[in-house]
């Protein structure tokens, strides 16, 4: 057996060669594992790859091993997937082509509106196309009454100039209907009474009957002339009240826009303008595909525009922008609340600041509106910027400025509102404010003012108007009560302590509830009333004190005291009840302010309290003055009667403590300017909200006659006390001798 095996060995020789003892190559002899006969198997979507020796196995084009290897031994290990060419990361094929995957590849297609170039290989990866334009070759679908417009890929189907899509015939762009445009539908607000209104509606009818596309300019031109005649000379829409008045300017304003929106389409490509006597202006850009920077001028504001903000993909027909001035809407949206929005609440009431209520914002520019074609732009991407010419003005360190916007709110009306619009410079003559939308609002400049919260004043207010309440209770029962003390001026002082009372009650108590406008209106109206009454009962004070002082002087006074009984209560009531009726039946809707139930102060209403209180507090001064001149001359001309003299001394004193009681003090709301404006605020809410404190101090604490009876009364309750003790006493001893001994 080794014999047989040993030719199979090799066997050395000299230079380190080996031989095969049968004298054959080994490396000659190479096996092809991937040959027909052999039984290596790769497995599907894979090839078998023979090499010196041994072989592998790889995946055919276009599939790759899931593992990311790039070969493998057997079939167990195949794990071969098809690779998508097309979403491998790298688009093979040209940016103009659509790339589509296939087995063991790709092709390269052109887009669908697209098509290949002239002299362009169609091959997988150098296929380069062009757009069909859809139009010129009449491949459309478009109705006749459309036009086609080519865009990249596709096309559209836009109404003809002057058309306007049917309604529910715009499913989408390729199948739009049209028919002649009509003039908007333009309705007058409703529950506004007016025959100025009413006119200018039927002249806006009349426009629309007559309207033709092709004149759609002269029609413009017609529209703003309207306009501008109603607002130069509004006639009875200056009696409506100032709500309904804003309900109009809304009106107009959003109408307006609309309208002006849909005719200008019917314009032919450029810039117009359109101008009225009073100084209505409107200036216009129209463009076939907006694709620029647009500005616009009109008056004294101008308007820089993007397109591409704007621009909404949907829409049909040219692209327009415009711009309106309207001078003469300032009339209408006079004494408008402005709504401050949460950013600039916070950065106001951050430097103690807070916005004076009641007092009328002042409008520094023109009011103006801004539009497009597209109606839906409430939040732009990128804000608009305006540019307002206006009066000089220098504001003051409590006044500020806003930019601002008219919104509209539900009901019809609207208000004054920052949201959205930012300032960003102002001048004495200029302001450049930034908004992100346009929509149907105005957009325009406001002027308020601001006023520093005094710390405290609030809290001194409440505190002195809660003592003078008790206070006016109690010396109210005194003069009912007390017997003693009752005869004309006991009369006049329970007046006033009466109407200060229900009028420092109903402030502390009702003066914010501003929620329901009708009963704000009724608060207001009611305060109005009681302060007058409350004044001119101080003014009967007055009258009294000094026909009092004078009675030293003459014999007889009885004629005096008839007068007083006679006239005290007709002008006490009568006097305030007038002017408050000639105030409510002239400007009823001046009750209320949007943060307080009191009077506005617009077109110098607050006078109407102002003025009778300025009168008051003059008059009895000079009552004032001419009792002291009386006193000092009779404290001259008596003798040493030490009761006299008392009598007449304590009369001196009750009259300079009078001064607060007659309402004098009230000057000092006059005096708060300049650097004292802090300390006169202070001492003016500290002295008038404790008038009925003074009141019962005067009328009650220091008469002689009123301590004596509030000592009778005091003994009273203490006998009454002490017999109900004594009974009580008395009943319990009886009920004891009452009951059986034990003992028994």
């Amino acid at each position: 057996m080794k014999a047989d095996v040993q030719p199979l060995l090799p066997s050395k020789k000299r230079g380190g060669q080996s031989h095969c003892q049968m004298g054959v190559n080994m490396n000659v002899l190479n096996i092809n594992e991937c040959g027909p006969l052999s039984a290596v198997s790769c497995g599907k979507f894979a090839d078998c790859q023979n090499t010196e020796g041994s072989y592998y196995c790889t995946c055919i084009p276009g599939y790759e091993l899931a593992s990311g290897a790039r070969m493998f031994k057997n079939e167990s290990e195949n794990t071969c997937q098809e690779v998508n060419e097309c979403t491998s990361g790298q688009n093979p094929c040209h940016s103009s082509a659509h790339c589509l995957n296939i087995i063991s590849g790709y092709k390269c297609r052109c887009r669908p509106g697209w098509k290949p170039i002239p002299g362009s290989p169609n091959g997988p990866s150098n296929t380069v196309c062009e757009d069909v334009d859809e139009c010129s070759s009449m491949q459309t679908t478009c109705h006749k009454s459309t036009i086609c417009i080519n865009a990249v890929g596709s096309y559209k189907c836009r109404c003809r100039r002057g058309w306007e899509p049917k309604p529910g015939f715009q499913d989408n762009q390729l199948n739009t209907t049209c028919e002649e445009m009509s003039f908007p539908t333009w309705t007058p607000p409703p529950r506004i009474k007016s025959q100025r209104l009413s006119h200018f509606f039927e002249r806006v009818q009349g426009l629309g009957r007559h309207f033709k596309p092709a004149l759609a300019q002269d029609t413009i031109q017609d529209l703003i002339q309207v306009v501008d005649e109603l607002l130069q000379t509004p006639e009875d829409l200056e009696t409506l009240s100032r709500s309904d008045q804003h309900c109009v300017a809304t009106s107009l304003l959003g109408g307006l826009e609309d309208v002006l929106r849909n005719l200008s389409q019917a314009l032919p490509s450029g810039t117009l303008t359109f101008n009225a006597s009073a100084g209505t202006d409107l200036s216009l850009e129209v463009q076939e595909q907006g694709h620029r920077n647009v500005t616009l001028s009109s008056n004294q504001a101008k308007m820089l525009l993007n397109w591409d903000v704007v621009h909404e993909s949907g829409d049909s027909g040219p692209s327009v922008a415009g711009l309106i001035s309207t001078p003469g809407m300032g009339t209408l949206l006079a004494e408008a609340r402005l709504v401050l929005e949460s950013e600039k609440q916070a950065v106001l009431h951050g430097a103690h600041k807070r916005i004076l209520p009641g007092v009328s914002s002042v409008l520094l520019s023109d009011v103006i509106s801004a539009f497009t074609n597209n109606k839906y732009t409430q939040n732009l991407s990128s804000p608009i910027t305006f540019i307002f010419s206006h009066h000089s003005v220098s504001p003051g360190p409590t006044q500020k400025v806003f930019c601002v916007f008219w919104e509209h709110s539900q009901g019809g009306c609207g208000h004054w509102s920052t949201r959205g619009c930012r300032m960003v410079t102002t001048t004495d003559t200029s302001t450049i404010c930034q908004c992100t939308h346009l929509s149907s609002f105005a957009v325009l400049m406001d002027h308020y003012n601001a006023q520093e919260e005094l710390p405290g004043l609030a809290v001194i207010t409440h505190v002195g108007l809660g003592i003078s309440l008790l206070c006016l209770l109690l010396a109210g029962f005194t003069f009912l009560l007390c017997k003693a003390i009752q005869n004309t001026s006991t009369s006049i002082h329970l007046q006033l302590s009466i109407c200060l009372f229900l009028a420092h009650l109903l402030f502390l108590t009702a003066i914010e509830q501003t929620k329901i406008k009708v009963l704000c209106t009724i608060i207001a109206g009611a305060l109005h009333y009681l302060y007058l009454a409350s004044f001119t009962w101080m003014l009967l004070e007055g009258l009294n004190l000094f026909l009092t002082a004078r009675n030293l002087t003459v014999v007889n006074y009885s004629s005096v005291r008839r007068f007083m009984k006679k006239i005290m209560f007709p002008v006490g009531y009568g006097v305030p009840a007038i002017i408050v009726a000639i105030s409510a039946a002239s400007r009823p809707h001046l009750y209320g302010t949007l943060t307080r139930c009191w009077l506005h102060t617009g077109k110098r209403f607050i006078w109407s309290f102002l003025g009778p209180v300025c009168a008051v507090f003059s008059v009895n001064l000079v009552f004032f003055l001419m009792t002291l001149w009386i006193l000092k001359s009779k404290l001259s001309s008596l003798n040493s009667d030490v009761s006299t003299l008392q009598n007449t001394r304590m009369l001196t004193f009750k009259t300079t403590a009078q001064l607060i009681i007659l309402g004098c003090t009230w000057c000092l709301g006059i005096l708060q300017v300049g650097p004292a404006a802090h300390v006169m605020a202070y001492l003016f809410t500290i002295i008038n909200s404790l008038q009925g404190f003074f009141i019962f101090l005067v009328y009650c604490l220091l008469s002689q006659q009123v301590r004596e009876q509030y000592k009778k009364w005091f003994k009273g309750i203490r006998n009454r006390r002490a017999a109900s003790e004594k009974y009580t006493l008395s009943s319990k001893v009886m009920s004891d001798s009452s009951r059986p001994s034990m003992d028994n």
